[in-house]
């Protein structure tokens, strides 16, 4: 089980999560999403809401990178793996596509998910963390963040 309670949890409390792709060229390219879901323990499906550049490259190179990170305590998550993207007219579009359409509540014309199923799964943490795990913690991380 890769997307675990805790990774889960931390989803859907960030507002956007950034998707990682590499073009043609081999330029990589980070593209920030807004709407976002995790359908089970090992797929995430992305709606696709003006990614052109992101769906023509993921049909050059179907790895992906993405991460979503709490501003606030500063901690997140880096998931890695293969990514395709579902049509409107494709069969399993709905399955897909269903948490993201609840989601925008007809907001956002959604024109296809991009599904992204997840091969490993890696934590983003703020270097205080681990250089002073002592005397850093969640709370003082959201203080610290107000502050600024």
């Amino acid at each position: 089980m890769l997307l675990q309670e805790p990774i889960r949890q931390l989803a859907q409390s960030s507002v956007l999560c950034w998707l990682a792709t590499v073009d043609a060229f081999g330029q990589p390219h980070v593209s920030p999403k807004e709407v976002f879901a995790m359908v089970d323990d090992q797929h995430v499906v992305i709606a696709n809401i003006a990614s052109p550049h992101t769906v023509r490259n993921i049909a050059t190179n179907p790895k992906v990178g993405l991460s979503f990170v709490d501003v606030f305590v500063q901690k997140g998550f880096k998931l890695q793996g293969l990514a395709r993207t579902v049509a409107t007219g494709d069969a399993d579009y709905s399955i897909w596509a269903g948490p993201l359409e609840r989601m925008v509540e007809g907001k956002f014309n959604i024109l296809s998910a991009i599904v992204l199923q997840v091969q490993s799964v890696d934590p983003i943490l703020a270097p205080s963390y681990r250089l002073y795990p002592q005397e850093t913690n969640e709370q003082g991380q959201v203080d610290a963040a107000m502050r600024r």
